[in-house]
């Protein structure tokens, strides 16, 4: 019976192969099912979708075309309904394992020779030869360049997606959450595909309530489709609706309907997301689709608590001002899927996840500094090795405990399980400035998280990208950046605070200080952590030490360290008498700076304790040890400008700014930026970025 039906089956696609635009409704409308319907059956015979096996088919018959047939590639591809040749050979790869060039070759070699007649070879004339080598030779090349350039724009051709948040139609309000589940699931899913160019929930959320048309959303987040959908909760049964959609043309794509209870929600999320894949032509691997079909729990109420503490867990995130009863919240929903499922992944990485949150300044400086962070994602691995949530905020730990081998090898398995985790590429940037100094890997990983975030996250992407160009001397292309964050945001305030970096920069400290002011005046609620040291350097002492006290207040009320500021202070305090004082700033900051460098932290990581270090020994007269910290921060291969001005202008180390031994340094630290700065030139116009 199984047999006549994919019989059926196979005959209607091959009915219709040369039309590329026959797909799963085709072919259910064909076989007179429903595609829900058709797809359940396939499943439960064949396990594949109804996408899957009409590409078998095809690829069966392309199979049989090579072998019988003398067409050449494209040919075969447009005759079994691929509408692009690169496609077809992906796909034919895919499924096959060679390419179809090699498996005709292979057949080609594989057969008998046939017994050839032998005749006498007549002598050949060079001339002759000559004349109809170059007649070939004028057919092939243009041929070549023309196929070519065609290959080249299907390669190049990307795959984008944005999936909107599903709209909830049923009246209990509580079970909304399932359809955010639902829609993030499938995100996350399509996420999982190389292939794909996915951008992320927070980038979507803000159409939430939105009536804005596909196109513009589709331009605003820069890609070529959305996934819309809508969920109906009734007793036990749900009905999902989704539809794809072209962002350029408003076209509908595909759209189903699939009628599912709780038992079937992981192979709906998983179908959902293959066939939106198969649409868009999107190869997934092997070992993406097993990523994809993964199914997380056994326990479908440990999944709902699950779903419960991740809807609340967002609502933090989402809040302007960081709900921590919303947190709370999602700490015991997380607990009690924990105790339903011990073995649930993705609820050890939220708690991890949660732990960052609350602890992270309270632990900075203790022996014990993340430890919960690390042991709940390694559990979280160790029940489910291609957790790529649980790699990212493993690396993001190991990263602030300056265990660098293991954060690059954790980023490496976030961004292989998730290639569209803007946050990993994001990490990866900063850990290629400010670890490895590698200003070419920054801009690069940079760029990458930019093309997959489009939330209100994105203009600080974008103020950071400029900041990278600033910081290698590029300071009109920084201000590109610094205003397309500055069209999205309308926030002038932001701006002027990117245009005192780049004066900073440039060291400019009365343009700075200028700034400064502007800046504190239009936001005077939270005081900038620079604007007292603005002052100070500016040469403006009475405003700093208003500021220096007013930021020391709103330290404390937050709990939060100041790592830079006690220098600074000190700085102030000396220069006006108060010298007792001053060395009380001065030695807080130094025992922060070697804590710090004793635990392995962050500012230690990327020197800028060690230079701290130098600044205050060198104002106190013990240039033996500021020149110990001096050497460890040459040991850097590059440089930004920002460290160049520093050495060149920081009031703290004039007591030795003009000895040879410091003016060495100095020459050191130059002659690295200008390396960096020029193989970052030479990168950029290769990228056509510059």
């Amino acid at each position: 019976m199984h047999r006549d039906f994919i019989y059926k089956l196979t005959n209607l696609v091959e009915a219709n192969l040369a039309n590329e635009n026959f797909g799963p409704e085709e072919l259910a409308r064909e076989a007179g099912m429903s595609h829900s319907n058709l797809n359940r059956k396939l499943k439960s015979i064949s396990n594949q979708n109804v996408s899957h096996f009409i590409r078998e088919v095809r690829l069966k018959k392309a199979k049989d075309l090579l072998l019988n047939e003398d067409l050449n590639i494209a040919e075969i591809a447009y005759a079994v309904g691929f509408g692009s040749p690169t496609y077809f050979i992906r796909c034919f790869h895919e499924y096959f394992g060679v390419t179809p060039l090699e498996f005709k070759n292979q057949e080609l070699v594989s057969k008998p020779e046939e017994q050839q007649v032998v005749t006498p070879l007549k002598k050949s004339n060079p001339k002759n030869y000559l004349i109809f080598l170059f007649i070939v030779l004028i057919v092939l090349i243009p041929a070549s360049i023309l196929i070519t350039r065609e290959i080249s724009k299907s390669a190049i051709y990307e795959k984008s997606i944005a999936v909107l948040p599903f709209i909830y139609l049923s009246h209990e309000a509580e079970y909304k959450y399932q359809s955010d589940a639902m829609m993030d699931a499938i995100l996350t899913n399509l996420s999982k595909i190389k292939d794909l160019r996915v951008v992320s929930r927070t980038s979507v959320e803000q159409y939430r309530e939105s009536h804005k048309s596909a196109k513009d959303i589709g331009r605003e987040q820069n890609v070529d489709y959305l996934l819309e959908g809508s969920v109906q909760h009734e007793n036990n049964e749900v009905r999902l609706i989704v539809q794809l959609i072209n962002t350029k043309t408003e076209d509908h794509i595909w759209s189903d309907i699939y009628d599912y209870t709780a038992e079937d929600v992981f192979s709906v999320q998983s179908e959902v997301a293959e066939t939106v894949a198969d649409e868009l032509k999107a190869v997934i691997t092997p070992e993406e689709k097993q990523l994809i079909q993964k199914v997380p729990t056994t326990n479908l109420t440990a999944y709902d608590f699950y779903l419960r503490g991740n809807d609340e867990y967002e609502q933090y995130f989402l809040s302007n001002n960081r709900d921590t009863v919303a947190m709370n919240k999602a700490w015991h929903h997380f607990q009690k899927t924990l105790e339903l499922d011990s073995t649930f992944a993705l609820a050890y990485t939220k708690l991890a996840d949660i732990y960052w949150e609350k602890y992270y300044w309270k632990t900075y400086l203790s022996g014990n500094f993340l430890d919960s962070v690390i042991i709940l994602t390694s559990k979280s691995i160790a029940f489910d090795s291609q957790c790529a949530e649980a790699y990212y905020l493993r690396s993001a730990g190991y990263v602030q405990l300056n265990k660098l081998t293991e954060a690059n090898k954790d980023l490496d398995k976030a961004i292989k399980y998730n290639p569209n985790n803007w946050k990993a590429y994001w990490l990866r940037s900063y850990i290629s400035v400010d670890l490895f100094h590698d200003y070419v890997g920054a801009i690069s990983n940079r760029r990458e998280a930019i093309l997959r975030n489009h939330d209100s996250g994105l203009p600080s992407l974008l103020n950071n990208m400029g900041q990278l160009f600033i910081d290698m001397g590029f300071p009109e292309s920084g201000k590109k950046y610094y205003l397309q964050a500055l069209e999205l945001t309308e926030d002038s305030t932001e701006y002027l605070k990117r245009l005192r970096n780049l004066e900073w920069t440039f060291g400019n400290s009365e343009k700075v200080y200028q700034l400064t002011k502007k800046i504190y005046k239009r936001d005077s609620a939270r005081v900038p952590t620079f604007i007292a040291a603005d002052c100070l350097i500016a040469g403006h002492e009475k405003e700093a030490a208003y500021y220096f006290e007013k930021l020391k207040k709103q330290k404390e009320k937050s709990g939060e360290i100041d790592l830079y500021n006690s220098k600074e202070f000190g700085l102030y305090l000396w220069q006006i008498g108060r010298k007792k004082e001053a060395e009380f700033c001065f030695n807080q900051q130094i025992k922060i700076c070697e804590e710090s460098i004793r635990l392995g932290r962050w500012n230690s990581i990327q020197k800028g304790a060690q230079f701290d270090l130098a600044e205050v020994y060198a104002f106190m007269g013990n240039k033996e040890k500021a020149y110990h910290y001096l050497d460890e921060v040459n040991k850097n291969n590059s440089f930004p400008l920002w460290w160049v001005t520093l050495f060149k202008n920081h009031p703290l180390l004039d007591p030795i700014r003009h000895e040879p031994r410091f003016q060495k340094i100095l020459k050191d630290v130059e002659a690295k930026y200008q390396a960096e700065h020029e193989r970052v030139r030479k990168w950029l116009v290769s990228q056509g970025m510059l």
